[in-house]
């Protein structure tokens, strides 16, 4: 996996929250929540993110991991770019693992908001604040 999220400001401690025993992604990689609040790596654009892998998890070790749910973060944006004032999701359909884009009109599931603009792999400073929420 590359273009992990760096760690700028911790404004919470991570917590632990329950993942599957197979799974495996290096610290900084953006997680998703799945069905019976269980981390996992994400997969899709728009995924309902939980939030940041806080440590490296190993596949076939442990089923908890650590998870930041806020702070202010380094990331990469994706090939639509991010604007600074903007929520911002996932791009891993479309992009590669752990990129970051503006959020489209009605999106569902906020990863958080960037606090500069950049363009395809650039790298910026983002709140991450997840935010998921029924517009249909």
């Amino acid at each position: 996996m590359a273009k992990e999220c760096v760690l700028i400001k911790e404004l919470e401690a991570p917590v632990s929250i329950p993942c599957a025993v197979g799974d495996s992604w290096e610290k900084g990689s953006v997680l998703k929540i799945s069905d019976d609040y269980t981390a996992a790596i994400t997969a899709g654009d728009t995924d309902p993110v939980i939030g940041i892998a806080a440590e490296e998890k190993i596949a076939n070790v442990g089923t908890q991991c650590s998870v930041y749910l806020r702070g202010i973060f380094r990331g990469y944006a994706g090939a639509a770019g991010v604007t600074v004032g903007m929520g911002i999701i996932t791009d891993t359909a479309t992009g590669e693992a752990n990129e970051l884009v503006d959020a489209d009109l009605n999106s569902e599931h906020l990863v958080g908001t960037a606090l500069a603009t950049a363009t395809d792999g650039e790298t910026f400073h983002f709140l991450l604040n997840p935010f998921g929420i029924q517009l249909a």
